[in-house]
């Protein structure tokens, strides 16, 4: 995957590169960041030189995860980090990949994060295929959560034991989005099972399922 770059109305989301090291070093003292990402612990400034130097532009080369410093348009602060991890081969028939980021604590709470997270999902919609957009977090991320739920994200549960951090096996919280979630099309036709059909019904049909109700199906829609 060539390396691109993406903006929006306050953005520049680019990739990583050696003179971002300082600004990730210390964003990454943030013990929020280290406690609730995949980040060292310590994280020290050689971990910063590995991320921004060699790891970030193998990503890119070899087709793995698509790692964004989300700077300001303004003066080109750092914000934060955005990735986009393939999960299977973007051309085979699975088209899916999940969505990761941290944001630097004095950035925190101005929206950056759900703007930029819109960009890389309209990308990878739009320009790379993606069908299914996973998001995941160590259940109690509320704040990680929140961005998720902002963009629409729809949570699909916790799983048992999936993350291990720190030498702990804990729980995650899992969503999805669909390109059909943002009223764009998808190349694999959707059947959703008879359980999600329900659950998307309106109230009342759930509690009388035998009454016809004239409204229209809330169910996703086959695209």
């Amino acid at each position: 995957m060539e390396p691109v770059t993406l903006t929006t109305e306050r953005l520049v989301l680019r990739p990583f590169r050696p003179s971002d090291t300082d600004a990730v070093f210390t964003a990454c003292q943030d013990p929020d960041i280290q406690r609730w990402t995949s980040v060292p612990s310590p994280y020290e400034r050689a971990h910063a030189e590995d991320f921004t130097g060699r790891i970030c532009p193998e990503n890119w080369r070899d087709d793995v995860t698509y790692d964004f410093a989300v700077v300001t348009k303004s003066d080109g602060a750092l914000v934060g980090a955005m990735g986009l991890v393939r999960l299977a081969h973007l051309r085979s028939p699975e088209h899916q990949a999940e969505l990761g980021y941290w944001t630097a604590r004095e950035r925190r709470r101005h929206g950056y994060t759900g703007e930029a997270a819109r960009a890389v999902i309209e990308w990878a919609f739009t320009r790379l295929g993606v069908e299914r957009l996973e998001w995941r977090s160590e259940a109690g991320n509320e704040g990680s959560r929140a961005v998720a739920l902002g963009v629409g994200f729809r949570m699909e549960g916790t799983d048992r034991a999936r993350i291990v951090h720190q030498g702990t096996r804990r729980d995650a919280w899992r969503g999805a989005l669909l390109p059909s979630d943002w009223g764009l099309p998808s190349t694999t036709p959707y059947l959703p099972a008879k359980a999600s059909v329900a659950a998307n019904a309106p109230q009342e049909e759930r509690e009388a399922p035998g009454r016809a109700s004239g409204r229209a199906s809330t169910a996703p829609s086959v695209v």
